[in-house]
């Protein structure tokens, strides 16, 4: 068995740089705790990154503060080097003091992260309501965790301040999503086999509960117009929601295994899966379709030998935001990145332990958390994207696959702006 097909040579494959790294502190805060990673985030205006360094705590620290001390003092970057501050605004907009980065106790494992930024005139979903406990600003900037009791805490990233502590999951919240759109909806997976919309401009309103899976809900995403959620899990469930009805579009088939990770490509024209089955699928999930096929083992195992144990299980799938690029973390010890219409990746970079991944805000860079808590950077593939891909990114972000099939275009054109070519 080999990671990649026999016509490619591994030796030929270009390795990423490493730009940086981010070590978890050296001694547990709490020794019943674990030091996994798993999972890193970055703030959608990418002023800030957050991980989980295990032990409860969360790490939060403004990005450009990470990519200057990259540069000054090479690759390593310990978690309590000093801090460089940077200007703030309260909820209300107005300038204060110059933040620091904070260390927040979440009081249990934290197992998923998620960043979310207020619009105002976003209003609530629910009924109008006269009196609010929260009212959040223009540049309010929140951060929730999921925890390991089933709780979710809402945090201010500003000042790292407590905010809310939502209460239902009777088990792990394994993963957590903002809508897009600024509205401050939250979905959370967790174990519970269900997924949980909060209203969080209605001071953490639980909204609706979304059942369907029968097994653990690993990971969750929203489209990026927020119209459309997907969730995966155990026993090879892929499911599209209508985030306007709070109905179930679809189920996807195609995986042989448990999957566990799943991100939209930002003209929502895509949807990539990560499954324990060594495979990462590209959908379109407007029709159910399966586009591409990226491969982490060779020859690739049969349905029925791909649920067993190997060394190949994908954890971890991202979008790059120039939409031609994802990146995957397998527990080969290998990151991979590839180009959506290529066969095999572009760059290879290599992890031991690797949990988590994800691109940042600009694409430049990808992070990725392992299971000792410390999280680890690479300069992604750069490359200029073509006025036809623009294009086509500008026409499908408004238009689904079902709208673009009845344009009176060339069908070559069809098969491009449908991700066929």
């Amino acid at each position: 068995m080999a990671s990649f097909p026999p016509r490619v040579n591994e030796k030929e494959i270009v390795r990423s740089r490493t730009i940086g790294e981010l070590l978890a502190p050296a001694a547990p805060f709490d020794k019943k705790c674990g030091r996994e990673n798993w999972t890193v985030a970055f703030a959608p205006d990418g002023s800030y990154f957050a991980w989980s360094q295990g032990h409860r705590t969360v790490k939060l620290v403004p990005w450009s503060q990470c990519l200057q001390n990259f540069l000054l003092h090479g690759t390593k970057n310990v978690t309590n080097s000093s801090s460089l501050r940077l200007p703030r605004q309260n909820s209300d907009g107005g300038q204060k003091n110059k933040p620091r980065e904070h260390i927040i106790d979440c009081g249990d494992i934290v197992w998923s992260l998620a960043f979310g930024s207020s619009v105002p005139e976003k209003q609530s979903r629910c009924v109008n309501i006269e009196w609010h406990r929260f009212r959040f600003g223009q540049d309010q900037l929140l951060l929730a965790t999921g925890l390991n009791n089933g709780r979710i805490k809402i945090w201010d990233v500003y000042t790292g301040k407590l905010l809310l502590n939502l209460v239902d999951h009777t088990e792990v919240v394994r993963d957590l999503t903002f809508a897009p759109d600024g509205s401050l909806i939250l979905v959370s997976a967790s174990r519970d086999k269900t997924l949980r919309v909060w209203d969080l401009k209605d001071d953490g309103n639980m909204m609706k509960v979304l059942r369907g899976h029968q097994n653990w809900v690993y990971s969750c995403a929203f489209s990026p117009d927020s119209s459309m959620l997907c969730s995966v899990g155990a026993s090879k469930a892929v499911f599209l929601w209508n985030m306007d009805k709070y109905t179930m579009i679809r189920k996807l088939e195609g995986h042989h295994h448990d999957v566990v990770a799943c991100d939209f490509s930002p003209d929502g024209a895509l949807l990539a899966t990560a499954s324990y089955d060594t495979r990462v699928y590209i959908w379109d999930p407007h029709n159910g379709d399966i586009l591409m096929e990226f491969g982490h083992l060779f020859p690739p195992p049969t349905p029925i030998f791909a649920g067993g144990a190997n060394d190949r299980w994908v954890r971890s799938v991202s979008f790059s935001h120039d939409g031609l690029h994802i990146a995957s973390l397998a527990d080969d010890k290998m990151v991979r990145f590839w180009r959506i219409d290529e066969d095999y990746p572009v760059q290879v970079a290599p992890l031991s332990n690797g949990l988590c991944c994800a691109f940042s805000t600009d694409g430049s860079v990808l992070a990725a958390g392992t299971h000792d808590g410390s999280v680890y950077f690479w300069a992604t593939p750069r490359q200029v994207p073509s006025l036809q891909h623009l294009c086509r990114m500008s026409i499908r972000r408004v238009m689904p696959t079902q709208e673009v099939q009845e344009l009176p275009v060339p069908s070559k054109l069809l098969e491009f702006l449908s991700y066929r070519i």
